[in-house]
């Protein structure tokens, strides 16, 4: 979501009294709800065509970086359950999967409650199959749903991970020096391991379940 501090990556490492963006009037409250209308219109495009979305919204939340996260989990929490409840109750957006993104030090305290997202994992660099941070979040959110592993430099052994119980959901390898630097034998390897689906495998949903004819008039994407 942008704000008087303006769009774009910098901008949102900027600092913000989140406190003001719940007082009617003020610029941010202002802001906030134009940019929340302005992304729900959008989404209400994808979801007139049928098109399920991965909603990843304020990631890495519990970090200091983002102004989301700044200012604490209870502020953080108002944020996201102001965006939920406008998206799923106002705007009736029911194609989206709600994914809370922690960082590699998830934070119960940035946790919105299980009735306000479908899946949650973390973000982080580092090497190796990321057990503690699985286990950490694991301990979080329960056993009851998924948990991907958002952003990473270097792609976790699907035999270390399978062997040590750390089972992720999916992974994301970032892009640029992450994906130019990483071992391109384990890349092949990983990819086409028995263990990991690819989106290549996956069934086509948009072709197997088309938009009704009577609704297709109405879409313009």
């Amino acid at each position: 979501m942008t704000y008087p501090v303006g769009e774009g990556y910098e901008n949102s490492k900027k600092e913000i009294n989140i406190d003001s963006c719940f007082i009617t009037g003020t610029k941010q409250n202002i802001a906030m709800w134009s940019d929340l209308k302005r992304i729900a219109d959008h989404l209400t495009e994808l979801r007139d065509a049928n098109v399920p979305v991965l909603w990843r919204p304020m990631h890495e939340c519990d970090g200091n970086w983002f102004w989301y996260g700044k200012q604490g989990g209870e502020r953080f929490v108002k944020l996201w359950r102001t965006m939920f409840d406008y998206f799923t109750k106002e705007r009736k957006l029911n194609n989206l999967i709600w994914v809370l993104c922690h960082t590699g030090d998830p934070s119960a305290a940035w946790d919105p409650g299980k009735a306000y997202y479908d899946l949650a994992g973390g973000d982080t660099y580092g090497k190796g199959i990321q057990a503690s941070l699985f286990n950490k979040l694991k301990a979080i959110h329960g056993e009851t749903i998924p948990i991907p592993y958002h952003e990473c430099g270097t792609l976790p052994d699907p035999d270390e991970c399978f062997k040590n119980n750390i089972t992720w959901s999916w992974w994301m390898l970032w892009h640029t020096s992450h994906l130019y630097n990483h071992n391109k034998d384990e890349l092949k390897r990983i990819y086409n391991h028995d263990l990991v689906i690819t989106r290549d495998e996956l069934p086509n949903i948009m072709r197997d379940n088309p938009v009704p004819t009577s609704s297709k008039s109405e879409i313009s994407l």
